[in-house]
C-alpha cells in the first residue's frame, strides 16, 4: 500500500478507536435502566439534541446520495428535494418537538414511538404499538442497508478494496458500540459525527470550487451542459444498451433538457413531509432535557442542515466540472465526494474527511439499529409477550434484534450497485406516511380515535409500498413521490374514521387537554391548564368555605 493510503487509513483508524471507546465509557450508565439504554434518562443537552438529530437523520445519503444526484442530472432534482427537507426540518421542529417532548412524558413516560402512539391513545390492547413496531422494523431494516452501502462504497472507491467485504466491517463496528453504549453512546458519537460531516461537507466544497477554476469558470461549463443549472429541467446524459452515459473526446454526453415539471418539483417538496414520521429525529425531541431548550436546539439543527445540504448539492455541481466524465451512471456517482477529498485534500487530512461518510452512516445505521432494537424488545416483547419482563431481559432481547437486523441489513446491502438515494427515499415515504399524519393529529387533534390512529398508520404503510411498485410505473400525475399520496390518504382515514367511530375516553381527552403544561421535568403548571385551574379553583372554594364559617363563629 503506498505511504499516501497508510495515512488515510491512520486517519480513520483514529475515529473509528475514539467512537468504539465512546461506546465502551457509556456502557454502564447505559446497562442501567431501558430508558437509560433506549432514551439516555432524557438528559440531552441542546447542542447534542440538535447535532445527533440531524447526524442520524441525513446518514450517508448526504455525503454521497445527494451529491450523486447532482453530478448526474444536474440542480433540478437535488435542489428541490434539498429545499423541501429544509422546510421539513424547520416545521418539524416548531411544531412537534416541543409538544412531543412534553406529551411523550405525559403518556406513560413513553421512551419509543409506538409506546407513545399506545399510550397516547390508551391502547390496553397494544394493537397500535405492534403495527408501528413492526412497520419499523421493515423500513429500518432497508435504511440499515443503505447506511451498509455507503461503508461498501467508501472503501471501495477510496482503496480499491473488495465492496462486500468491507461493507461487512463497517456494519460490525455500528454494532459493536450500539451494542454496549445504547443511546448516549448514539448521540455522543453523532455530536462528533455531524461535527465532522458539516467540516467535510465546507471543505471539499471550498476546495472544489477552487480546483474548478473559480466560481464563474464553474458555472460558464455547467452552464453549456442542457438544463444542468435550471430548476425547471433537468440534464438529460445519453446512455448506451448497458446504461454507461456516452464520453465523446472526453467530454459527456447529453441530451436536449428534459423539463422538470409541477410534479416532480411537488415530489421534492413532499420530501419535506417525511420528517413528520422519522422515529430517528422524533426520539431525539423526546428525549431532550427540558422542553425550554428545543428553540435552541432547532436554531443550531436548522443551521447545519442549511449548510450542509447546499455544500452536497453545490458538491455534486461542481464535481461534474472537475471530473466531468469519472462517472457513468448515477450509482457510481454517488463516490463523486471521496474523488473530490482524494484529489484535494492532504492524505491524513483526506483520511479524516472521508471518515465524516463513514461518520454518516455509523450515526444513522446505529439509530436505526437501537430503534428497531428499542421496538420489539420494548412494544413486541415486553408489549405482547412478557409484560412482567425485567429492564435486564429487554435489553437482551433488544441485543438480540439488533444482531437479527444487521444481518438482514448485510444480506440487502451485498449489491454494490445499488443506489443510496433510491434506498433512502423509499425507507423515507414509508416512516413518513405511516407515522407522520398520527403524529400531526396525535399533537394536535384532540378528537382522534384509536380506530381512526390504527387505519391511518395501516394505509400510510400500503399506499407507500402499493404506489411504489404499482401505481407509480404508470407515468404521468401517478409519478409522483409515494411520501405524498400516501401521506395525504392516512392523514384523510384518520379523520373519517375517528369522525365515525365513538369519541376518545375521558381519561384520553384528559391527557391531551393538559399534556401542554408540563415544565419539562414532568410537573404540571397552573397556567392555561384546565384542569389545574379546576383543581386550583376548588382550594380557593374551600379556603372562602372555611374563613366563613370562622368568621360565622365568631359571630
Amino acid at each position: 500500500m503506498i505511504e499516501s493510503d497508510m495515512q488515510v487509513v491512520l486517519a480513520m483508524l483514529l475515529y473509528f478507536v475514539v467512537v468504539v471507546v465512546i461506546g465502551f465509557v457509556y456502557a454502564k450508565r447505559s446497562n442501567s435502566s431501558s430508558e437509560e439504554y433506549f432514551l439516555g434518562g432524557r438528559g440531552l443537552g441542546p447542542w447534542l439534541t440538535a447535532l445527533s438529530a440531524e447526524a442520524s437523520d441525513m446518514s450517508g445519503w448526504l455525503l454521497m446520495g445527494l451529491p450523486g444526484v447532482a453530478y448526474f442530472t444536474g440542480a433540478s432534482d437535488a435542489m428541490w428535494t434539498a429545499i423541501g427537507l429544509a422546510i421539513g426540518t424547520y416545521l418539524n421542529w416548531k411544531f412537534v418537538a416541543k409538544r412531543l417532548r412534553k406529551y411523550s412524558e405525559k403518556a406513560g413516560n413513553a421512551i419509543t414511538v409506538p409506546d407513545f402512539f399506545s399510550n397516547r391513545f390508551h391502547d390496553t390492547k397494544h394493537i397500535l404499538m405492534t403495527i408501528a413496531a413492526v412497520i419499523i422494523l421493515l423500513f429500518f431494516t432497508i435504511y440499515t442497508a443503505s447506511c451498509f452501502v455507503t461503508v461498501g462504497k467508501l472503501f471501495a472507491t477510496l482503496f480499491g478494496w473488495d465492496y462486500g467485504v468491507m461493507m461487512i466491517i463497517g456494519a460490525i463496528i455500528v454494532f459493536l458500540y450500539t451494542f454496549m453504549g445504547g443511546y448516549l453512546s448514539v448521540c455522543t458519537t453523532d455530536l462528533v459525527q455531524g461535527t465532522l460531516m458539516f467540516l467535510a461537507l465546507a471543505t471539499v466544497f471550498i476546495g472544489s470550487v477552487t480546483a474548478a477554476g473559480g466560481v464563474e469558470n464553474t458555472v460558464t461549463f455547467l452552464q453549456n451542459i442542457p438544463g444542468f443549472l435550471s430548476g425547471t429541467e433537468i440534464a438529460t446524459p445519453l446512455l448506451d444498451e448497458a446504461g454507461n452515459q456516452l464520453i465523446e473526446g472526453n467530454e459527456p454526453m447529453f441530451g436536449p433538457a428534459g423539463t422538470y415539471g409541477i410534479i416532480t418539483i411537488v415530489s421534492g417538496l413532499a420530501w419535506g413531509l417525511g420528517y413528520f414520521g422519522m422515529p430517528q429525529v422524533l426520539i431525539r425531541f423526546m428525549s431532550i432535557r427540558h422542553s425550554d431548550e428545543i428553540k435552541k436546539s432547532r436554531i443550531i439543527a436548522m443551521i447545519w442542515l442549511v449548510v450542509s445540504l447546499s455544500s452536497a448539492v453545490c458538491i455534486g455541481l461542481i464535481g461534474r466540472a472537475v471530473i466531468p466524465t469519472e462517472f457513468l451512471t448515477q450509482s457510481a456517482a454517488e463516490s463523486v465526494f471521496i474523488v473530490l477529498s482524494k484529489m484535494l485534500l492532504p492524505s491524513f487530512f483526506c483520511g479524516l474527511v472521508v471518515s465524516g461518510i463513514f461518520a454518516a452512516a455509523m450515526s444513522s445505521s446505529s439509530s436505526y439499529l437501537l430503534i428497531s432494537g428499542s421496538a420489539v424488545a420494548t412494544n413486541i416483547f415486553k408489549g405482547l409477550i412478557k409484560r412482567d419482563a425485567t429492564d435486564n431481559q429487554v435489553m437482551i432481547v433488544a441485543r438480540i434484534t439488533l444482531t437479527v437486523i444487521l444481518l438482514l441489513g448485510i444480506f440487502l446491502a451485498m449489491d454494490q450497485n445499488s443506489s443510496i438515494f433510491d434506498i433512502v427515499s423509499y425507507a423515507w415515504a414509508g416512516f413518513g406516511a405511516s407515522f407522520g399524519p398520527l403524529m400531526l393529529c396525535s399533537l394536535y387533534w384532540r378528537r382522534t380515535t384509536l380506530p381512526g390512529a390504527i387505519a391511518g398508520m395501516l394505509t400510510g404503510a400500503v399506499t407507500v409500498v402499493v404506489w411504489k411498485n404499482l401505481v407509480a410505473p404508470l407515468g404521468g400525475w401517478f409519478a409522483v413521490y409515494e411520501l405524498l399520496p400516501g401521506f395525504l390518504l392516512a392523514l384523510l382515514v384518520i379523520v373519517v374514521v375517528s369522525k365515525l367511530t365513538k369519541e376518545p375516553s375521558r381519561e384520553v381527552t384528559d391527557d391531551f387537554d393538559t399534556y401542554m403544561e408540563l415544565d419539562g421535568n414532568g410537573n404540571i403548571t397552573s397556567q392555561n391548564n384546565r384542569g389545574s385551574f379546576v383543581a386550583l379553583n376548588e382550594e380557593v372554594l374551600a379556603a372562602i368555605a372555611t374563613l366563613k364559617n370562622a368568621v360565622n363563629a365568631r359571630l
